[in-house]
């Protein structure tokens, strides 16, 4: 994941558990983030996908949380903005070689295994517990 959605991702569900309930408009959460609003709508688009917050829309709309701080997991953040590896993708090598032959199925091993581990370093920490680290 060599892209800024999952910073994206907690920066928007941070500010969202630290309102506790109140809907906060995308220009609001964008102003936070300093990107466009658009990029704040597209990214609360697959965080409601994945049950994480819940929208109003008109006047009075916005984003919250759609379930308490305490029950999400920031590996469940991470799940919801993975879009490739963590380290990237392997190559093409020639198959004609010792090494390039076999050399995906080793590197591929290699990243699912990294990718495990920071997910389960992630699994361990709730978005209230994350959020208690700005009062």
């Amino acid at each position: 994941m060599n892209n800024a959605r999952f910073s994206t991702a907690l920066h928007i569900l941070t500010l969202l558990g630290r309102e506790n309930r109140t809907l906060l408009s995308s220009e609001y959460i964008a102003g936070s983030i300093n990107v466009n609003p658009a990029v704040v709508r597209k990214e609360i688009s697959n965080l409601r996908q994945f049950g994480l917050v819940e929208s109003k829309e008109g006047k009075n709309g916005g984003t919250r949380l759609a379930k308490a701080a305490k029950d999400i997991k920031l590996s469940d953040v991470y799940n919801a903005v993975r879009a490739s590896s963590l380290l990237g993708r392997s190559n093409q090598p020639n198959p004609l070689c010792a090494v390039g032959k076999h050399i995906n199925k080793h590197i591929d091993t290699l990243y699912n295994d990294a990718e495990n581990t920071m997910k389960k370093q992630l699994e361990k920490q709730t978005l209230l517990q994350f959020i208690k680290q700005f009062k």
